[in-house]
């Protein structure tokens, strides 16, 4: 039987739709909207920097424009009746919801007997096991506590410096035996047990077997990019290689993956609900970090538009900018801004701004006027424009 063939700028609009930019921002972005989003994302990844804003609030924004960035920490941080999200690995360190939680226990299952996480955490898992179940007993009993909270980490700073207790206590947490309670500060993680933060109800669900987790997350992935490679359906919950093939053949078997073909792309696999929409009319600014772009040669691949982030070269070498978001107008990356919110003065500042060749006479004044949108969202008064 000939594969169906699908054109680019198809591929393009269905993971458009896919990732949220197929409908119209709510009037009003509520705790349920943000919900629905993040069924629809599976995740919102988790970074450090706050130059703009930090990056897990940007992909609900980009697709449901001014919310309330409280809701959402009601919903991960809040109190535990409130709670509907947890921390934990995915991607990579991300928000998640509740049902993803039995979804990821081989996981931790693994990380637990040394065979998964950072290699420089795994060592508790074997001879130096006590040390961070001391940690954990103490946590037990003291209730939650940050890293700062022991003695044994003071005069650490930074993720490159951590302490042998900062470890034992990530190995906790890819583990699952504690998770994150709250944040505080400079978005330090407060760690207690997993049972003291996650609802019985979700903890109390059965543990599926792990090829089914696997084909599970597998499906989520489809869903979420809409029509993808393997690699990045595997990538997208960083699944082993082996065990994601085996996933992606049982479902193209079932019929919930079908293989298509995209010009200059290849054969791919296309989830069977995935809408082919005639038409995209998003805009939005996408976050280093957000699942539309994350994937830097899938971007390239499906947007034509080549991405790096640039935080980690020094300021001379930079093309672009220290913090640039990707611009999308309809269905297409037409430009990219480098952005800094300027607290102390309320001024969401425009540091560089760059338009595709080919990008649409109106970029500029949407681009204006998105950047107004963000500069509400984030409590600033007005968008001063730095660059040319």
């Amino acid at each position: 039987m000939a594969i169906e063939q699908i054109s680019l700028a198809q591929a393009r609009r269905i993971a458009l739709h896919a990732q949220g930019f197929g409908a119209a921002r709510p009037a009003v972005a509520g705790a349920a909207a943000l919900l629905r989003n993040l069924a629809r994302l599976q995740l919102y990844q988790i970074d450090s920097v706050n130059v703009l804003s930090r990056a897990h609030y940007l992909p609900a924004f980009s697709r449901l424009g001014g919310y309330d960035r409280a809701e959402l920490d009601r919903l991960a941080w809040g109190p535990k009746r409130q709670r509907k999200v947890f921390e934990y690995w995915a991607h990579e360190a991300s928000l998640l919801p509740f049902d993803l939680h039995p979804l990821l226990r081989w996981r931790m299952a693994e990380a637990d007997c040394g065979q998964a996480g950072w290699s420089g955490l795994q060592v508790y898992a074997t001879e130096r096991r006590a040390e961070a179940m001391a940690l954990l007993d103490r946590i037990r009993i003291e209730g939650p506590l940050a890293a700062s909270g022991f003695a044994t980490h003071k005069g650490q700073s930074g993720w490159w410096e951590w302490s042998d207790t900062k470890r034992a206590l990530e190995w906790l947490f890819w583990a699952g035996h504690i998770t994150t309670a709250t944040r505080r500060g400079s978005f330090e993680r407060v760690y207690d047990l997993t049972e003291r933060v996650i609802p019985q109800t979700v903890l109390s669900q059965a543990t599926p077997d792990a090829d089914v987790a696997h084909r599970a997350l597998i499906e989520r992935a489809a869903r979420a990019h809409g029509i993808a490679t393997s690699g990045e359906l595997r990538d997208y919950f960083r699944q082993p290689v082996q065990a994601a093939r085996v996933a992606i053949d049982s479902l193209a078997e079932e019929g919930v993956l079908r293989p298509v073909h995209v010009a200059g792309w290849g054969h791919v696999w296309l989830h069977r609900e995935a809408a082919v929409p005639r038409r995209i009319a998003a805009r939005a600014l996408l976050a280093p970090f957000d699942p539309l772009i994350w994937e830097r040669i899938r971007a390239e691949r499906l947007h034509l538009f080549r991405y790096r982030i640039e935080i980690y070269v020094p300021a001379e070498k930079r093309v672009h900018g220290y913090y640039v978001l990707p611009f999308l107008l309809g269905d297409r990356l037409v430009g990219r801004v480098d952005l800094k919110a300027d607290r102390h003065n309320a001024r969401l500042l425009v540091r560089s701004a760059h338009f595709e060749a080919d990008a649409p006479d109106h970029a500029r004044e949407e681009l204006h006027s998105e950047l107004a949108t963000m500069a509400q969202w984030l409590g600033l008064d007005e968008v001063v424009w730095q660059a040319a």
